[in-house]
């Protein structure tokens, strides 16, 4: 035999033979199968070590998956909502999804009013450019001294609600100057913008001629100015704001997106307030010019409350 293998083989068969006796456990066994049991049989425990068949250590155990499945994935992963399973013994805790709103309906998170705008206090200052009978000109505040002001803010042009607004207040203006009123519209778009909106035809959407200024605000200092601006949306909540003849805020209300505001009830509460400044009386709810006011104190009140009861 020593011949058939030559001294060089005998050596490696030798050297061989030690290593691998040096590296058995303690009573001569070899850590993975044991002889004469099959692999069905053998001991798995979670840090038990074996040998493939071709002499690569594999683990035994709950876990057989290899490290490197386990790298982090090179982009993040989409969010998906899932609904919770309920466990055994427990019940499934129901959550209703949030409705979903078209794009410009996606105001999330609501403005709170600027701490100058306030309701009888002096309205904040503005000027910029409006489209007035299809004509640049610049447009400020003080413009309208001596007169009541309704100054109304819209989101965006070629837009839904909107136009129905602007022509609105636009076709009854002439009821506004009756009571010594003028009205602005004033949104976050360009006067070129307005100016392509007034020539469009009022079947496709668009304003057609109107007698009321369209007031630009491309900086959105305005909006800001007067709390209505909304930033996760970049355009403005329909804020109207009456200013009386001294520049005095009287009024103000703020609707959500998908709800426009009544010509009707702000031309009433203009000549309410003009009421009240002339004949220092006071209007009782829904009053309307020629209705019966309230003198303000607790002698004079007893006349109006004596005619209701």
């Amino acid at each position: 035999m020593v011949s058939a293998l030559g001294a060089g083989s005998l050596s490696k068969l030798l050297v061989t033979t030690i290593v691998t006796a040096q590296c058995l456990p303690a009573g001569g066994r070899q850590p993975g199968n044991i002889i004469g049991q099959k692999d069905s049989e053998q001991p798995a425990t979670q840090n038990s070590i074996n040998m493939d068949h071709r002499g690569r250590h594999r683990s035994i155990g709950q876990s057989r998956i290899p490290v490197t499945q386990f790298r982090t994935p090179s982009a993040p992963l989409p969010s998906f909502h899932v609904e919770p399973e309920a466990r055994e013994g427990e019940e499934c805790e129901q959550r209703e999804l949030p409705r979903q709103r078209t794009a410009i309906y996606t105001a999330l998170e609501r403005e709170e009013l600027a701490d100058n705008v306030m309701v009888s206090k002096p309205a904040p200052y503005w000027e910029g450019t409006a489209v007035i009978n299809g004509e640049f000109k610049e447009l400020k505040l003080t413009d309208y001294n001596g007169k009541y002001l309704v100054f109304f803010f819209y989101p965006l042009d070629f837009t839904f609600v909107c136009p129905t607004e602007i022509i609105a207040f636009g076709d009854r203006i002439e009821e506004f100057r009756s009571v010594n009123t003028e009205v602005v519209a004033c949104s976050v778009d360009s006067q070129f913008t307005h100016l392509a909106w007034i020539n469009t035809s009022r079947r496709q959407g668009g304003l057609g001629p109107i007698k009321i200024p369209l007031l630009s605000d491309l900086t959105h200092q305005i909006a800001k100015d007067y709390g209505v601006y909304l930033e996760d949306s970049g355009h403005t909540l329909r804020g109207l704001f009456i200013i009386d003849d001294k520049g005095i805020l009287r009024q103000i209300t703020l609707n959500d997106l998908p709800v426009g505001r009544s010509v009707d009830e702000t031309l009433r509460l203009v000549q309410a307030f003009q009421y009240t400044d002339k004949h220092g009386e006071v209007c009782p709810a829904g009053w309307k010019p020629g209705s019966e006011t309230i003198i303000p104190d607790p002698t004079g009140k007893l006349k109006y409350f004596d005619k209701l009861n």
